[in-house]
């Protein structure tokens, strides 16, 4: 077993396929069959299930695969290490940004680091809060930027800026012209959530429990998995919500939404850094933090 082949295993995995694989990595697929193959004969099980049109991992395949990653990123870190100690930025990163920062923050952020530093390879994971703080502890990425404070010792955070988030509805609701509601209008009116995971979800809870009530007297019609999902059911009509003003600035700015303050209630909630405490940060990780931080001031 080498790192060769744990890193076509992944591609494996992570593409559900051998030749969408192969032509990620150039290797042909019987070159990509015969690696996992040989990884296979060496381990004594399946890792992955021909069965079915997509190449899926066995339960021996998705222990690996997290083993693998942590492999593989020590190995980028070791890489990054010796570029540094001889005079270098240069190397692979792999960070995470839950919805709103993974979406709306970091990707500018990863654009202009890598114009000044062209050597470095910059993978952006992106997921709810819970999956990114998961990465974490399982060394899938190196740190990653959430919405919400972690409950787990092993993680550590550190506020990086404040986001405000505010009440959306579309242009042609009876709010749209209004700079703010009262609670008990929000109460009243059908309200779209995110999944229990989001951050954008804990920091509404946490938002609603200081005035006394909960995510339960909320009127909530619908759940969904993402906030482009809530932004456009937003938009034709399915309820209302809070989302991040990142996120629909463009179509506040072109009037398609509005957003709405609500009197009493405090909607600014943190992003944070988030690391692993047991685990010291690459010298690349350090070196983007760095940069994170002199462009965030800046906004």
């Amino acid at each position: 077993m080498d790192l060769w082949q744990l890193h076509i295993f992944c591609k494996v995995v992570e593409l559900k396929s051998f030749s969408k694989a192969g032509e990620t990595i150039h290797l042909s697929q019987p070159t990509v069959s015969s690696h996992i193959k040989d990884l296979e004969d060496h381990l004594g099980c399946r890792l992955i299930d021909r069965m079915s049109k997509e190449a899926l991992p066995t339960k021996a395949g998705e222990l690996l695969y997290r083993y693998a990653k942590r492999l593989l990123a020590l190995r980028n870190e070791t890489e990054t290490a010796m570029a540094e100690f001889k005079g270098k930025i240069k190397g692979t990163l792999v960070i995470g940004g839950s919805t709103i920062p993974g979406g709306y923050l970091l990707p500018q952020i990863v654009g202009a680091f890598t114009q000044q530093f062209p050597d470095i390879f910059i993978s952006l994971v992106i997921g709810d809060t819970q999956k990114i703080i998961n990465d974490t502890l399982e060394g899938m990425i190196e740190f990653g930027v959430v919405g919400a404070r972690s409950g787990s010792k092993k993680i550590s955070q550190e506020k990086l800026l404040d986001d405000e988030m505010m009440v959306i509805v579309p242009k042609h609701h009876p709010w749209s012209d209004k700079k703010s509601i009262s609670v008990k209008m929000l109460l009243d009116e059908a309200f779209i959530i995110r999944e229990s995971g989001s951050g954008t979800l804990k920091s509404i809870a946490a938002s609603l429990s200081s005035v006394g009530y909960s995510i339960d007297d909320l009127k909530v019609v619908a759940e969904m998995g993402s906030t482009e999902s809530v932004r456009q059911a937003i938009k034709h009509g399915a309820g209302i919500s809070i989302l991040s003003t990142l996120a629909v600035a463009e179509e506040v700015k072109a009037g398609a939404l509005s957003a709405l303050a609500v009197d009493g209630l405090n909607l600014t909630r943190r992003f944070y850094l988030t690391w692993h405490k047991s685990r010291s940060l690459s010298p690349l990780s350090e070196a983007f933090i760095g940069f994170l931080k002199k462009e965030v001031q800046k906004q």
